[in-house]
């Protein structure tokens, strides 16, 4: 079959860096001949990215794949294949479990991904590509972004040498290998001169940027460069790692009008003995200091995190501490993970396991509490006015416009109702807050 009549179709899974990978993916096919499509029902060949992170992340992604595994019988698919962090941990069990899969492609290879199609032609063998995950994306290559033509992730740097004792991530991904300056900036300016107003910069931990590279590069130089970029508005600040954030840094998110007071700095515990267990740099002193400073230097930032319950030898001590220190940081935005035993983790060979019913237990506590902390930080937005980039139409109704406001970050921190004023998609627009909920705002558009 022609390849301009043959079309593709992705589904990716798990986070934002993921999807940058699965759009460097369909830019290497575009660019090859192969139309892109988003219904996978009119799909050739339908590629799933996943994510092997936890427990919850494998089930998603073996579900998802069996489910479209049924398009081989009742669709026009001809080849099914599964890329990224699933294969690459799991490529002997899955080819033996999945044989309706055609194809396996690890996180160094699926840059390969329209050679290895075009080797797939000519014979019914399973095939599989899981090499050393050591690619780091280059300029050369195409990438589609797939999100609103207003807004792309930015992917900064590949892997992590963090070795937190629960993450399977440097296995995955490798070590931290940070891009050239010269080509994240390259990079910003073609998706900034393609419509592009917001950058969301993302990697396994942004604040170790430049550390491996031989010139001097740190997130404060790029984000000072990228600030000077016309046409870009917002430049957003993902997964921070606490003890890389500088005084710099944070004078740069204060005094640069182009980012946005928002900073999310997953800290996992607060606790020192579960701190200590994680492999964590920073300890509770120094992550209270962090909010107290970032709060004093910047009163109206919005900070968001994330943390792990049940992690093993967590006390009830320990996890009181938590719950205390969640309704004391008062954070804008909090995600809660249950602790997921991963193999091949330090963390897996740990004694004093927690309970799945006690990490259930914990995470509802949590979940309820900064429900209360959420409330609390919206309805004090009220009678204030937001910077917001309208997004389209509601899913209630045609009746209202939705956005995001510069404290929201895309898909995981809520959104805003417009309930008066008119705008285009793609627009940023000044926004009185009216009224407010545990997670979303409500405004009208002001002059």
């Amino acid at each position: 079959m022609e390849k301009s009549t043959q079309k593709v179709s992705m589904v990716s899974l798990g986070c934002p860096k993921n999807l940058v990978d699965a759009e460097v993916m369909l830019g290497c096919l575009s660019k090859d001949g192969y139309e892109i499509t988003t219904d996978e029902r009119e799909a050739d060949i339908i590629i799933v990215n996943t994510c092997s992170f936890i427990k919850e992340a494998k089930q998603e992604s073996i579900d998802t794949i069996l489910d479209l595994a049924d398009r081989k019988h009742d669709a026009r698919c001809r080849l099914l294949i599964v890329a990224g962090c699933l294969p690459q941990r799991y490529q002997e069990e899955l080819a033996r479990e999945l044989p309706e899969v055609d194809i396996f492609i690890g996180t160094g290879d699926y840059p390969r991904i329209a050679e290895i199609v075009a080797e797939k032609e000519g014979t019914d063998e399973q095939l599989r590509y899981i090499g050393d995950p050591n690619f780091i994306f280059d300029e050369e290559l195409i990438r589609l972004n797939s999100s609103p033509s207003y807004t792309a992730y930015l992917k900064i740097a590949e892997g992590c040498s963090n070795c937190c004792s629960y993450c399977v991530i440097p296995s995955l991904r490798g070590s931290l290998r940070s891009r050239p300056l010269d080509r994240v900036l390259d990079e910003a300016k073609r998706l900034v001169a393609g419509g592009v107003k917001e950058l969301n910069l993302i990697a396994q931990d942004i604040t170790a940027y430049g550390r491996d590279l031989p010139d001097g590069a740190s997130l404060e130089r790029l984000v000072t460069e990228l600030a000077a970029l016309e046409g870009l508005q917002w430049i957003r600040l993902l997964y921070a790692y606490p003890d890389g954030i500088t005084d710099g840094l944070i004078r740069l998110i204060r005094d640069e009008p182009k980012v946005c007071n928002y900073l999310d700095i997953p800290i996992q515990h607060i606790s020192d003995p579960v701190l200590k267990r994680m492999n964590r740099r920073s300890g509770e002193q120094q992550i209270r200091d962090l909010v107290v400073r970032l709060r004093a230097e910047i009163p109206d930032i919005a900070l968001r995190t994330s943390l792990i319950v049940g992690f093993p030898g967590e006390t009830d001590e320990d996890f009181k501490k938590l719950a205390q220190f969640v309704e004391e940081a008062q954070f804008d935005r909090l995600g809660v993970f249950c602790y997921s035993k991963e193999e091949g983790t330090p963390a897996a060979e740990m004694a004093d396991q927690v309970s799945e019913r006690i990490k259930r237990e914990r995470y509802k506590k949590l979940m309820r509490a900064q429900a209360r902390v959420s409330f609390r930080r919206n309805r004090q937005l009220v009678d204030t006015v937001e910077r917001v980039i309208v997004e389209g139409y509601s899913e209630e109704t045609e009746l209202l416009l939705k956005g995001r406001s510069s404290r929201q970050a895309p898909d995981i921190d809520g959104q805003v109702y417009i309930t008066a004023g008119n705008a285009n998609i793609g627009d940023i627009v000044s926004l009185r807050i009216t009224d407010s909920s545990d997670y979303d705002l409500i405004g009208e558009i002001v002059e």
